[in-house]
């Protein structure tokens, strides 16, 4: 069974998410041929203070 596991910001809006999830569900599918059913899509959802990018937390790192 294919298995997305997705990392980034916190999405506040679960419809969001929802489609979200959908979205990578139905790439999945086209590229798998699978039914709907055999993925799973795991969203993991990290605060700024706790993801660095070059050694330098998200929270400090200057906008570019």
């Amino acid at each position: 069974m294919p298995d997305a596991k997705i990392y980034g910001p916190k999405l506040e809006d679960v419809e969001t998410k929802r489609q979200f999830v959908k979205e990578v569900t139905d790439a999945m599918e086209k590229a798998y041929k699978f039914p709907k059913q055999a993925y799973v899509v795991t969203i993991f959802e990290n605060l700024p203070e706790n993801v660095s990018v070059g050694g330098v937390l998200r929270i400090d790192k200057k906008p570019v």
